[in-house]
């Protein structure tokens, strides 16, 4: 887990009832309390400390812890207290998403995706916003967008965005994300993007990008959003780039930004961001580079532990989780095919020179092949 600067619990948290929630910090008796012994705020304190993989065996303390965490007001809590941990989603086969706490060392699967035969088989994009995982996708007539939801645990339908879209670039930033570019279900190369507020469930329409592409990649940086890469027709590359300002609401297209063209058949830019840096693969060598962001250029930090060249970076998954790098990808060993969690500190994870991966995890048995992969700081 990560802590981030402590803020002042708000008191509506510390004033509720006891049909579950907290009660105003008064010592309980054991049939209505947390814990038997402690006022409820040092109770609920302790457990907002817990680890989320143990939330279900928590849940059986007593019905009104489980319906603090089903009706969200632990993790309020926890947000409050600036308590971070990460999980990372993927899935690698027909058989649904796993969730993996790289802390605890522990898989957990989730329900099955309520969706019809279409869109469980179609191609499908994956981002991790707030405490929810959204999978976009397409149905039997549309494309269509669902969202579950981490803290019960469960699949809704989300809203659809304003121009529905698949191949575009996203990124995400507390509870709000951006798509951006992709193409519609006509196949048009779009130039929209469009910004979900996880807490309202609402999209948004952004002022239009310069450039339409589709096949590109987004993420956010120095509180600002970038979308780098892609593809402007079936035929024409982009080594351009755009920066998003909130503040003005306007793009500007920053030439040179991803030198590395990549073609129809690639998988689009594989980037992450750890500390305000910026960090990509470039899979045909498999070397991680960082951009220079006053040269405007790429430098080789090291390679990957895994091979990214040989699906044309389609595959595999590189992400940024917490402070590390994470690369999610598939190899074949004595027991047969498995899925590898690697990690890597950029600031501090270097040994003569290279980057020093460090083993996360093992999924055995599931493929070779991470179609979809999201990390969600679940606070």
């Amino acid at each position: 887990m990560e802590l981030d600067a402590k803020e002042e619990v708000p008191h509506h948290l510390l004033d509720l009832n006891s049909s579950g929630r907290v009660n105003d910090g008064h010592h309980l008796g054991s049939s209505d309390s947390l814990f038997p012994g402690l006022i409820d705020d040092v109770a609920l304190n302790c457990l907002a400390w817990a680890c989320q993989s143990d939330y279900t065996s928590l849940s059986c303390l007593n019905s009104r812890f489980n319906e603090l965490v089903k009706n969200g007001d632990l993790y309020g809590w926890r947000k409050r207290l600036g308590i971070k941990e990460h999980w990372v989603y993927l899935v690698c086969d027909l058989k649904g998403w796993e969730a993996y706490d790289p802390l605890r060392k522990v898989w957990m699967t989730l329900p099955k995706m309520p969706c019809d035969e279409c869109f469980n088989h179609a191609d499908k994009e994956s981002l991790a916003v707030g405490s929810e995982l959204l999978v976009f996708g397409r149905e039997m007539f549309d494309f269509a967008i669902w969202k579950y939801n981490s803290t019960c645990n469960s699949w809704t339908k989300c809203r659809g965005m304003n121009r529905p879209r698949c191949l575009f670039g996203s990124g995400s930033l507390g509870s709000i994300a951006i798509v951006a570019g992709g193409s519609d279900i006509n196949g048009n190369i779009l130039d929209s993007a469009e910004l979900y507020d996880s807490s309202l469930g609402t999209w948004e329409m952004l002022p239009k990008m310069t450039t339409p592409r589709r096949l590109c990649s987004g993420f956010f940086m120095d509180e600002k959003f970038y979308v780098i890469g892609g593809m402007s027709s079936s035929t024409v590359s982009l080594t351009c780039g755009e920066e998003y300002n909130f503040q003005t609401r306007k793009w500007r297209k920053i030439e040179g930004m991803y030198p590395y063209v990549n073609r129809a058949a690639q998988a689009p830019p594989l980037v992450a961001v750890v500390d305000n840096q910026l960090y990509s693969v470039e899979y045909l060598t498999n070397l991680v580079k960082r951009y220079d962001k006053v040269k405007n250029s790429w430098n080789v930090l090291g390679r990957l532990p895994l091979r990214a060249d040989s699906s044309n970076g389609w595959g595999l998954a590189f992400k940024a989780c917490g402070e590390e790098l994470l690369v999610v990808g598939g190899q074949k060993g004595p027991n047969g095919e498995a899925i590898v969690l690697n990690a890597c500190s950029p600031k501090f994870g270097m040994r003569n020179g290279a980057l020093d991966w460090k083993f996360l995890g093992v999924k055995e048995h599931v493929g070779v092949f991470v179609y979809n992969c999201a990390v969600m700081g679940c606070l």
